[in-house]
């Protein structure tokens, strides 16, 4: 028994030796660990960080900055003419290097890669004054080394203007030895080489990069010439092939008969225009056939749904066998879908209502199309057979032709199927996701933007849908959407999403429509087409003006073009006379020479107000000839014009007592009826803000008088501006400018501005604008037409070489007189204005109760008695003073008097009297 007691006793002191070890070494480990943490944080830098570096960068470069160009007094003029004689022109240079640095601070990550490009600014520095002091003729280099230093500190330190090339003190420090060693030629040579060679290696360019813009320079000049020349090409085969057609060169074979005659001759076919009609037919026939197939295809497959494929079919245009093929192709899509596992959830599949939606907006224009072509045709040879007619008539106006402009390209709409099918998937699970229950019920598929048109189901409101925006273009992976709640005349929500790949409308196809053609108006205008693709054709004569706004890019001035010629190719020069302002001098100066110019066209701002005066004239001429003649408007006065003609056709003239053969004609309240009708008028200025920055109240009084009264008249006006602003566009013109339009706009506040609604900030540009016409409830989404330089050229070639321009020298006359006298009347005024504020017996206090008013933003008699402590008659009395002055507006009842001079006019006004008393 002892011996086992012995035995556990030496076990227990062995267990109790290994705890005590293991313990010891847990500890020694814990110890370790400790330490190997500790060691393992980082030592905190002791130097400041990028950051704080940047920030003390940028301070120190903004207070050279106000050291460079503010002007003070004592200790400020000191260290001005420290810093401008110690570093001359580079003083210039400093904050540049210092922002620079700035910039790269954020950017590198290596402290030694920041030092190293400290140190290189500042060689620079040092060379770009050795390269002054070498180049303005090395001065003071006779003398010794801190002379020349003390001279040069001396030149530079003169603060008394802005811009000085001395090197000062640092240009010197380099420079005198370089000039010293080398001679002033090799001293200039040394600092330019090592000046350009630190700052290619600063900004780090490299020759290489050097070399390959210059090459890709020249590459893009090459081109151009090379296009150019190429265009020159063409435009003299057009002029060739036209002069031929007009002389009757060519025979265009309308029935297929050869012609006869007697004699021989020779026949060259310059056009085989019969071979190209008979492919025309039967390019139709193929298309029917097509047509046919499809339907059948399509009432074969008892998958789709009849209602959805109607849909459909109003959302995209493909043509010939490519409709079928993709409509074949996804009724495969759909079976396959049926069948496949509902695992794969990461593909975008589209359900089957969605699909038919979607098939029938990419089966519409087959038939169109078919019809389009046939009508073509025919259209061809019916103007054929005029122009054959026309020839033998006594010459008249023709309207230049259709040919002259780019028929329209055939579009690939192959990836249009695909594009619908998932952005309407994508759509329906966006809403969804945020709890918004909505089906899509029609599809409309512009040339640049598609309408999704959903329902939403019973209980969800229109603001949960329209405050989704920026979600669903997140969602639909574009550049921004924009949504209509709701559509006028439908119980559905618009979503409108960019296409992938715009359609360009062509003026041709839009000119060439029936919308146009059957329009009787002489003002018809073609803008473009709507977001189901239908043509927008309006009438200016009713807007009865236009107002069009947009940024640089937006289509502007292409809108301005398209409306421009779409009066070319609807009204003669006797109906239509056009008045053109461009101050920009180039965007209008295409239709120079063309008969329908009143004028040639006015690009002097002064001369503009003159030609806008001048309309006004003519607007209250007009009415005052409607007075005499019992006639409201122009086009009852035309229609008292045409009964005359009517009369003097059917009474022939008679003899009268004198023997002399007169005319017998209609007679108004005593006045005979003239036998002239009266033309309408349209000016169009291209960029008013320009004008309105020339001369603001004398271009605004006339707009807005134009715009009140002279649409009876027959005078309206077409503003375009690229500066929407209240100080362009004021409440007064639009109030009378009731129809808009508005292009891409850099905010909502702009397109406010335009239409007194946003939206204007979410178009895409190219064209796409917002049209709101008068009496429209919302804007309508258009894709505007496309015209090029070269489309404009060759019409105004054409009517300019068959009509010369006839401008009227007595408008000319009567313009430039105009503008003499509102020259000489606004320097009267502006001197009578000085005389009077000279002979006014001005208060002691003036000055002050001026700076008062501007101050506060308003005038009145109780603020200056409060603010000068004055009595009420002589605040009363200064603020007559200062209407008179033109300081404050008139007299406004208990409100307030407003203030019409701001405070740096009054400094300069200030200055002025001081600078006059001295």
């Amino acid at each position: 028994m002892a011996a086992n007691k012995n035995k556990a006793d030496k076990t227990k002191n062995t267990a109790s030796g290994r705890k005590k070890t293991s313990s010891k070494t847990s500890s020694k480990g814990a110890k370790t660990a400790s330490r190997t943490k500790a060691s393992a944080v980082p030592k905190r830098s002791s130097g400041l960080s990028p950051r704080v570096r940047a920030i003390l960068y940028a301070a120190v470069a903004a207070v050279f900055v106000c050291i460079i160009f503010i002007k003070g007094s004592n200790v400020w003029t000191m260290i001005r003419s420290f810093f401008f004689g110690f570093l001359g022109f580079g003083i210039f240079l400093v904050p540049v290097t210092l922002f620079y640095l700035c910039v790269m601070t954020e950017k590198e990550k290596q402290v030694a890669r920041y030092k190293l490009k400290l140190f290189l600014c500042v060689i620079i520095i040092l060379f770009i004054g050795a390269l002054i002091y070498a180049g303005s003729g090395a001065k003071y280099s006779d003398m010794n080394f801190f002379a020349c230093l003390g001279n040069l500190f001396k030149d530079a330190s003169d603060t008394s203007r802005y811009m000085t090339f001395n090197c000062g003190i640092i240009g010197g420090l380099l420079g005198y030895p370089l000039v010293v060693l080398f001679g002033s030629t090799a001293a200039l040579f040394t600092s330019f080489v090592v000046t350009a060679a630190l700052i290619l290696i600063v900004a780090n360019i490299s020759i290489k990069d050097m070399t390959a813009a210059a090459s890709r320079t020249a590459v893009h000049i090459r081109e151009a010439g090379e296009e150019r020349a190429r265009v020159r090409r063409e435009r003299r085969e057009e002029n060739r092939e036209r002069k031929l057609a007009e002389r009757g060169d060519i025979d265009i074979a309308l029935e297929g008969e050869n012609r006869k005659s007697s004699g021989s001759f020779i026949d060259i076919p310059l056009d085989d225009k019969k071979t190209k009609v008979k492919e025309a037919k039967s390019a139709v026939n193929g298309i029917d056939t097509d047509i046919a197939d499809s339907k059948e295809e399509n009432a074969a497959d008892k998958d789709l749904s009849q209602d959805l494929i109607n849909i459909i079919n109003r959302a995209s245009k493909p043509m010939g066998k490519s409709a079928d093929n993709t409509v074949s192709a996804i009724a495969e899509d759909i079976s396959n879908e049926k069948s496949a596992p509902k695992a794969e959830q990461t593909e975008v599949k589209p359900d089957a209502e969605t699909e038919n939606i979607v098939k029938k907006a990419l089966l519409k224009s087959k038939k169109d199309n078919s019809e389009e072509a046939g009508d073509e045709i025919a259209e061809q040879l019916d103007r054929a057979v005029r122009s054959d007619n026309s020839q033998k008539e006594e010459k008249k106006y023709q309207f230049p032709p259709i040919q002259l402009l780019k028929p329209k390209l055939n579009s690939d709409d192959s990836d249009a199927m695909e594009e619908m099918q998932n952005n309407a998937k994508k759509l329906i699970d966006t809403l969804t996701s945020f709890g918004v229950k909505a089906k899509i019920v029609n599809i409309c598929r512009g040339p640049s933007v598609t309408r999704y048109e959903l329902q939403p189901a019973p209980g969800v409101k229109i603001s949960k849908i329209t405050n989704l925006s920026d979600d669903i273009a997140l969602s639909l992976a574009a550049n921004g959407v924009r949504i209509e709640a709701p559509i006028p005349g439908k119980a559905a929500v618009g979503i409108e999403v960019p296409n992938k790949v715009v359609s360009m409308v062509t003026m041709r196809e839009l000119i060439d429509s029936d919308k146009f053609k059957n329009s009787k108006s002489k003002l018809t205008t073609v803008l473009g087409k709507d977001i189901s693709g239908e043509i927008v054709v309006t009438d200016l004569a009713k807007m009865p003006h236009l107002l069009i706004a947009g940024t640089t890019g937006s289509g502007k001035s292409v809108c301005v073009n398209s409306i421009l010629m779409s009066i070319l190719y609807k009204a003669t020069p006797d109906e239509v006379k056009l008045l053109l302002i461009d101050p920009k001098m180039v965007e209008f100066s295409k239709y120079k020479g063309i008969p329908h110019l009143l004028i040639p066209v006015v690009s002097d701002a002064k001369k503009a107000a003159g030609a806008l005066a001048w309309a006004v004239n003519e607007m209250l001429q007009r009415y005052k000839i409607f007075s005499e003649y019992d006639c409201k408007d122009i086009d009852s006065y035309n229609s008292l014009i045409e009964k005359n003609m009517n009369y003097m056709e059917k009474n022939p003239p008679v003899v009268n007592e004198e023997g002399e053969e007169v005319q017998p004609v209609l007679e108004v309240n005593g006045l005979p009826v003239a036998k002239e009708k009266m033309s309408r008028v349209v000016i169009a200025i291209d960029e008013l803000a320009d004008l309105m920055m020339a001369a603001p109240s004398e271009v605004e009084d006339s707009i807005c008088r134009l715009a009140q009264m002279a649409r009876a008249a027959g005078m309206h006006l077409i503003l375009a501006t690229q500066r929407p602003t209240v100080n362009v566009i004021t409440g007064l013109i639009k109030a009378n400018v009731p129809s808009r339009i508005s292009l891409k706009v850099s905010s909502n506040t702009d397109s406010r501005t335009i239409l007194d609604t946003g939206g204007g900030e979410k178009l895409i540009g190219r064209g796409d604008m917002l049209f709101s016409p008068v009496g429209a409830p919302k804007p309508i989404r258009v894709q505007g037409c496309y015209a090029s330089d070269e489309e404009i050229e060759g019409v105004t070639h054409y009517i300019k070489k068959a009509y010369s321009a006839q401008y009227n020298s007595e408008i000319e006359e009567k313009i430039k007189r105009i503008a003499a006298e509102e020259i000489a009347q606004g320097k009267k005024s502006s001197d009578s204005d000085s005389a009077s504020d000279e002979g006014l017996d001005v208060d002691s206090k003036m000055e002050e109760a001026i700076k008062c008013v501007i101050e506060a933003g308003q005038a009145s008699t109780s603020l200056l008695q409060r603010r000068l402590k004055v009595g009420y008659a002589r605040a009363g009395r200064m603020i007559d003073d200062m209407e008179q002055m033109g300081v404050v507006g008139p007299h406004q009842g208990s409100k307030p008097r407003d203030v019409l001079m701001t405070y740096n006019e009054w400094l300069e006004r200030r200055n002025a009297l001081e600078n006059r008393a001295d």
